[in-house]
């Protein structure tokens, strides 16, 4: 195996989060304005053989966490497919998907049989009328419908991403919980994030979960836990129960210093972190025919370039590309 890949800060990365299409058949309020339609055309997306031969040089070189993601990944035509033939990869020992789950029921038995096995799932209210207002539009029960076709076939653990908002859906919180406890789901709550117009202006609802951590822990008996996955979520768990919660939280208490991830876009460009611009464009060195040596000098080359940390709170307009573009 070629050198691993480590970072100027000796972070070693072992975690690539790979979109397959920046379109989505939502418009939550945080990442896509509504009525956007400025999405890439699909020849500008890498192929099937080109997601492949760049995970595969990425498992070369030791990154073992590939999740799929988008935009939505369910709306990119044969995704099963491009799961199975990435789950073959020697080296990569977890395969995991991010998806809205409004097509979830359709494929979520191919999916596992595909050889995915965790999901995480974006779900921010539990009212029908509140999910379409914060989602342009989406309608609750496909996603209800997706989350429990997902259980019945066995994917573990499925997690609950909630993106919490003041004065939008901060008092369910405690539902949430409750939902995760009656269906076995881990939850897990995220900060916003000045990411693209839409992103700075849902910071204006921002919470710091560090007090909503205190204010469940007035409900619930909170004790530290872990748990495995590539991701950057802090957990506690509810004493006596297997409920997992994890607190996602890029400006109350960023966790950089961690950082074991980058993002390959849809079409083809590597960012290396989600708050910063550092990127490299991987699309027109495969189709101008460069080796797989070269290939992995150049993805060592952009680990390179991975900055410390993001500044969203120092410059918190510095990033105008929504999160649908930077892959998840």
């Amino acid at each position: 195996m070629t050198a691993q890949l480590i970072d100027r800060f000796q972070r070693t990365i072992e975690y690539v989060r790979l979109s397959v299409t920046d379109r989505c058949d939502l418009r939550c309020r945080y990442c896509l304005p509504e009525g956007y339609r400025d999405f890439q055309e699909p020849d500008t997306w890498l192929s099937f053989d080109e997601i492949e031969r760049v995970v595969r040089a990425f498992t070369e070189l030791g990154v073992a966490r590939i999740r799929l993601t988008g935009g939505e990944p369910l709306t990119r035509r044969d995704l099963p497919t491009l799961a199975a033939r990435l789950a073959r990869l020697p080296g990569l020992d977890d395969l995991s998907l991010s998806t809205n789950a409004v097509q979830l029921k359709k494929y979520a038995a191919d999916l596992h049989r595909a050889g995915v096995r965790r999901l995480n799932v974006s779900l921010d209210s539990l009212h029908a009328d509140r999910f379409a207002a914060i989602t342009g539009g989406g309608h609750l029960n496909k996603v209800l419908d997706g989350l429990m076709a997902a259980k019945a076939v066995g994917f573990s653990p499925i997690k609950l991403n909630m993106v919490v908002m003041r004065d939008v859906n901060d008092d369910e919180i405690e539902d949430m919980v409750r939902f995760s406890l009656e269906h076995g789901f881990t939850l897990r709550l995220i900060e916003t994030m000045p990411l693209g117009e839409t992103g700075r202006a849902a910071t204006e609802q921002f919470v710091d979960l560090q007090k909503i951590r205190q204010r469940l822990a007035e409900t619930f008996d909170l004790v530290p836990a872990v748990m495995p996955g590539g991701g950057p979520a802090r957990y506690v768990q509810v004493a006596g129960t297997d409920l997992k919660i994890g607190f996602i939280t890029p400006l109350s208490q960023h966790f950089c210093e961690t950082c074991n991830r980058v993002r390959l876009a849809a079409d083809g460009t590597l960012y290396l972190c989600l708050g910063q611009n550092d990127k490299v464009e991987l699309r027109p060195l495969l189709r101008q025919g460069i080796s797989n040596a070269e290939l992995k000098r150049q993805i060592h080359a952009a680990i390179a370039l991975k900055p410390e940390r993001h500044e969203f709170k120092e410059q918190p307009r510095k990033i105008i590309r929504f999160m649908s573009s930077t892959g998840g």
